[in-house]
This record gives C-alpha cells, sequence and structure tokens, in this order.
C-alpha cells in the first residue's frame, strides 16, 4: 500500500469516525472503502462507454485497417 495525505473537513471527519465505530473498522478502512466504490463506478461508466461503441461497430459492420496494430502512428497522425 502507498500512503498519502488528504484534507478532510471537520464535518466529513467526524462522519468518518462515526462509520468506523458503528461497523468496527479503522478510519482507514473507511477511507478506502468509500473511495474503491467511488472510483469504481466512474471507472464502470467509462468502460461501459466503450464497450457501447464497440458494439455499435459490430452492428453497422465497421472493420479497421488489416495492419492498424503495426501502423497506429501511420494512422494516428498522417
Amino acid at each position: 500500500m502507498i500512503r498519502t495525505q488528504i484534507y478532510l473537513p471537520q464535518q466529513l471527519y467526524q462522519a468518518i469516525g462515526l462509520i468506523a465505530k458503528k461497523e468496527k473498522k479503522a478510519k482507514a478502512q473507511v477511507i478506502r472503502e468509500a473511495l474503491e466504490k467511488d472510483v469504481d463506478k466512474k471507472r464502470g461508466n467509462a468502460g461501459k462507454f466503450l464497450l457501447e461503441i464497440a458494439e455499435l461497430g459490430k452492428k453497422l459492420n465497421l472493420k479497421g485497417p488489416k495492419d492498424l496494430s503495426m501502423s497506429i502512428d501511420k494512422y494516428l497522425y498522417e
């Protein structure tokens, strides 16, 4: 694990403390779980969007050049 420091508003810090006592967990664990849940939620939306684009490409039978993986720079920058 990597140690980091953050500044929290007093009310948020107190709420974390209450949740930690209620769930019999360390404050750090409560914070990690909350962050993981939010990051997963935000990451999931991006992944879902990319999957929708891929499905649309399949429905429209779109295909890229056969040498795309070997010539990606050519297609991106030329």
